[in-house]
């Protein structure tokens, strides 16, 4: 017969074992070259590297300033280029699992995009 102890030890590694993995060993894995990923680990990281990057932008083209259809197409091609880099080259993924390279570039696109002209600073893009 086991002891209440075994038992809340077992309860307890079962528990371990299903837990999601943190947010802390996600963010390490996303920045370690070539690391696999389960295939919404790997969306939600392209996902949350693209917010930032239309954070990043719009408060760097603001204090530049960098305004009207430039600033616009620069953050376009520069945002989806940047991912691009990073899901081909850096963090590889398998095309089958995932979804294709158009699909990866449009994860998150209309959403950091709004997050861009939300964040500029002098804000030249939204008519109130």
């Amino acid at each position: 017969m086991s002891s209440p102890t075994n038992k809340i030890k077992r309860q307890k590694n079962k528990i371990e074992e299903t837990k999601s993995p943190s947010s802390s060993s996600i963010f390490h894995k996303a920045l370690t070259p070539k690391s696999t990923f389960e295939k919404d680990e790997y969306l939600d990281i392209i996902y949350w590297v693209r917010q930032i990057i239309g954070l990043v932008f719009g408060i760097t083209w603001g204090v530049i300033p960098l305004h009207g259809i430039l600033a616009i197409a620069l953050f376009c091609a520069l945002n989806a280029g940047l991912l691009y880099l990073y899901f081909t080259y850096y963090q590889p993924a398998d095309e089958e699992e995932v979804g294709d390279t158009w699909e990866l570039t449009k994860e998150g696109f209309m959403s950091s995009f709004a997050i861009f002209l939300v964040s500029e600073p002098s804000r030249d893009y939204i008519a109130l």
